[in-house]
């Protein structure tokens, strides 16, 4: 992800974090929730118990680290939950700790291994919001990360807290009807908690909460992804896949390639363009501009909503 740090100084303290190594294989949660067959019940209407459709999650991931950190599994981190009707999250770690001789893997993953213990915390009481507040004042690695954390109701409200550049698709029908925007202090310095005091916190986060119908599709990535791959990508590559989990491994496939492409035009280059940042003039006089992808590690999850029928007790 992006290079700079948000902070003024790198403690020179020494901690024992707990690492967590998130899988980079395939994941499916919430193999419960394929549909039940419909009871035959032969009695009177009056009889039959009201019937409850709750909504929860299916779910796809896949991870791909950047060419230069295969071997250490890059410095991204997810979460998938099928607490409640589940929860899905991404951390990005930043790279630029690298230069201060810090991992900068192992602050994004204790944050969501934390994160990953206290989702059914009371405190907490589903909210993503606290759910970042309690993991990151547990996380004692020193680093820093993007994070974006989003939990299904079953009655259908898509919570979402966000601090960065992580990001969020929701699509409906073959089209996007929502989608998060990047938190950043400049370009390519997104918003991030930090274990310094000088970085964000969870009072930072985007929050927002959307109403999901059962069919809907979420798309939840690092930048990794939406600095590589259109919108318009992203949605065509959605509309080719029926499992989750092909599609999430497509996504991270396309955005890959086109992290490796010199002449594509990627969302990454288009937006340094715009911010002013562009090839030396005498290129500009022969015609030339900035172009390619980013490499960078490119983790996604990709979330239906599904229904479960629920039979309730008289």
């Amino acid at each position: 992800m992006a290079i700079h740090i948000f902070r003024a100084a790198i403690s020179q303290s020494q901690t024992q974090p707990f690492i967590h190594s998130l899988s980079a294989t395939l994941s499916r949660i919430d193999e419960t929730s394929k549909k039940r067959k419909r009871m035959m019940l032969s009695c009177s209407s009056s009889e039959v118990n009201p019937v409850r459709s709750d909504l929860s999650f299916s779910v796809g991931s896949y991870l791909i680290p950047h060419p230069n950190k295969v071997d250490r599994g890059g410095e991204d981190a997810f979460l998938v939950s099928n607490y409640n009707g589940g929860i899905i999250a991404v951390a990005d770690g930043v790279s630029g700790w690298a230069e201060e001789d810090v991992d900068p893997s192992l602050f994004p993953r204790e944050l969501l291994a934390n994160a990953s213990s206290f989702v059914g915390d009371e405190e907490v009481n589903y909210n993503p919001q606290m759910l970042i507040k309690k993991a990151h004042a547990a996380t004692n690695s020193i680093g820093s990360a993007t994070v974006i954390v989003a939990m299904l109701e079953k009655n259908g409200i898509l919570k979402i807290a966000n601090v960065g550049d992580c990001g969020l698709r929701i699509i409906r029908k073959g089209r996007i009807v929502f989608s998060t925007p990047p938190q950043e202090h400049y370009f390519d310095c997104p918003f991030q908690l930090s274990s310094q005091i000088y970085g964000q916190t969870f009072l930072d986060a985007a929050v927002c909460n959307v109403e999901m119908m059962e069919g809907d599709i979420v798309v939840m990535a690092s930048d990794g992804l939406f600095d590589n791959a259109f919108d318009d990508e992203i949605v065509s590559a959605i509309a080719r896949y029926t499992d989750v989990a092909e599609a999430a491994k497509a996504l991270a496939n396309l955005a890959s390639s086109h992290a490796v492409d010199s002449n594509f035009d990627s969302p990454y280059s288009v937006e340094a363009r715009s911010r002013g940042l562009d090839v030396p003039l005498w290129k500009k006089i022969l015609g030339m501009k900035l172009i390619g992808g980013k490499l960078d590690d490119i983790t996604v999850i990709v979330g239906k909503v599904v229904s479960q029928e629920t039979f309730l007790s008289p």
